[in-house]
């Protein structure tokens, strides 16, 4: 199974499901049942009727929010919870307990249907366990986006950070701003392998999500205990809204939606129209997104134009400011307050450590241990995501045949080995977890999608669900755990390297070292001092 369960132990026999097995389920913890008879029905011809024996969902008191316990013998399959996440958690494991043909959409032929005589006693190392899947760079159709969220419930990841909007695209609909998306959801053409090539496709690209889209991805996620997070970037990332809306701007003349990668240095401007637009857009946002968290961004924002600007720089004289860095702290104060008093968890990126945190923010870490660790010590609550170690855009493997290869090797190895909490660090509590990202700037496609993500991101999952750090016994379970992925549709890279369609000469990379890596990250936070 992935991910490895916390504690199981096997017996000799097997209980084999029948078209009478039946299902039932405590009616505090029936959405698992719902869920599992949904899944298990088109793929094994099992309706899984109402009615006691068999397949059993218990609610009992004492465990954990994600915690079950799962007890399968000769005569029946009992799973308990103490809520309904742990239950559902209990029926994805079920699931992998059959044949990987459960996993797929129909049937394929007749078999037997058993799961081993186990006890699987099992919960979560962290709460939060998420993947980023930035939907601004290369948009995700909503059907390949639903996909995507079926595939982290079958990981039991819980966390899917939508990045919304950057300078390439606006791919959320915003309807008292309407040029959001007419304008500012897509742009003329794309870079065509790494930027420093200079190759562009010279093929539009865009794409958005209505609210009504919006809405039904949120509630699809919630059946599946996935909270969404969405990612409003601002002040800098802002060059496509900035093209909907020039006077958002600092320089007062049109642009166009960005076409190239990279920081650029289009930055929002500090004026009070300009954070009441932003807040018009999360009056919107919040409406749209239930859940506690609501990312601001805040990262890679230049300050060349706010230097140069006489507003910003009357800001920072008027509001006795040290420097733009603090002028961007205020700035994002306004819309971390904001949604606090509104009941809601603000997060921004480690590069608002610069000018001083805003009270309440959770920080997501992707410059390192070290921003994580100051963040925590300040007691900030911290998701971890270091671009070195969890950054799926990031080439698998040396050699020139890995599609479009960036940044150093993040390997199957060093995923499953990773583990988010700084080496030393006494606030360990204030570690929510970490996620995975899936930045899509050289990523255009959901098959490259799946080829980056997987089986990266069950390694991922298994490091912050379970204790277990045995790599050779998870390549044993992942070779089981492919036939799954295979049934599901999903077209990993194998071990031995990518099939020739998934490599990508047309696109040329741009491979870095390990230690390139880490001198840049030294670089990047040498203005940071605990």
């Amino acid at each position: 199974m992935i991910p490895a369960p916390s504690r199981h132990s096997l017996g000799a026999g097997r209980f084999t499901f029948t078209a009478s097995t039946p299902l039932t389920a405590d009616p505090a913890l029936a959405r698992a049942a719902e869920w599992l008879r949904r899944s298990l029905a088109p793929a094994t011809g099992l309706p899984l009727p109402e009615g006691r024996g068999g397949v059993e969902i218990r609610l009992v008191e004492g465990l954990g929010p994600e915690e079950y316990r799962l007890s399968a013998t000769t005569r029946s399959v009992v799973i308990e919870a103490t809520g309904q996440a742990g239950a559902f958690y209990g029926a994805q494991t079920l699931r992998q307990l059959l044949d990987p043909a459960a996993f797929r959409a129909g049937r394929t032929a007749d078999r037997t249907w058993s799961i081993p005589e186990i006890t699987v006693s099992d919960a979560p190392r962290y709460g939060w366990r998420g993947c980023l899947i930035d939907v601004a760079r290369h948009f995700l159709p909503k059907n390949d986006l639903l996909r995507y969220i079926d595939l982290l419930a079958a990981h039991k990841l819980n966390v899917l950070h939508l990045h919304l909007t950057d300078d390439q695209g606006w791919r959320l609909e915003i309807r008292k701003y309407p040029r959001l998306t007419e304008v500012g959801s897509w742009r003329r053409e794309s870079p065509r392998g790494a930027r420093q090539h200079r190759l562009f496709d010279g093929r539009p690209h865009g794409g958005y999500y209505t609210q009504d889209d919006i809405r039904e991805i949120v509630s699809y996620a919630a059946d599946r205990f996935v909270t969404v997070v969405p990612e409003i970037d601002l002040p800098g990332h802002t060059q496509a809204a900035i093209a909907a809306y020039p006077e958002l701007g600092n320089l007062n003349v049109p642009l166009d939606v960005r076409t190239e990668w990279g920081v650029g240095e289009n930055v929002l401007n500090v004026a009070d129209e300009t954070i009441a637009f932003f807040t018009d857009v999360l009056d919107e946002v919040i409406e749209l997104f239930p859940g506690q968290y609501v990312c601001v961004g805040g990262d890679e924002t230049p300050k060349t134009q706010w230097n140069a600007s006489v507003p910003a720089k009357e800001r920072i004289r008027e509001l006795g400011l040290r420097d733009a860095d603090e002028l961007q702290t205020w700035l994002m104060r306004h819309f971390t307050d904001y949604l606090l008093a509104r009941g809601r968890k603000p997060v921004g990126w480690d590069e608002l450590l610069e000018g001083g945190l805003p009270p309440g923010v959770t920080v997501g870490a992707w410059r390192g241990p070290k921003c994580a660790a100051m963040a925590a010590r300040a007691g900030h609550d911290v998701v971890v995501s270091p671009f070195a170690e969890t950054y799926l855009d990031f080439r698998q493997a040396e050699g020139e045949q890995e599609p479009v290869p960036i940044g150093s090797v993040t390997s199957l190895r060093s995923i499953h080995a990773f583990d988010p909490v700084p080496p030393g660090l006494a606030e360990r509590d204030r570690i929510l977890g970490a996620q995975a990202a899936l930045w899509t700037e050289h990523i255009d496609s959901p098959r490259l999608l799946d080829y980056m993500a997987f089986p990266r991101l069950a390694a991922f999952a298994e490091a912050m669900w379970s204790d277990e750090h045995d790599f050779d016994d998870f390549l044993v379970r992942l070779a089981v755990h492919e036939k799954r992925l295979d049934a599901l549709g999903v077209e990993y890279r194998p071990a031995g390297g990518p099939h020739p369609w998934q490599q990508r000469p047309d696109a040329p990379g741009h491979p870095r070292t390990r230690a390139e890596i880490d001198r840049q990250l030294v670089n990047w936070t040498s203005n940071l001092h605990p």
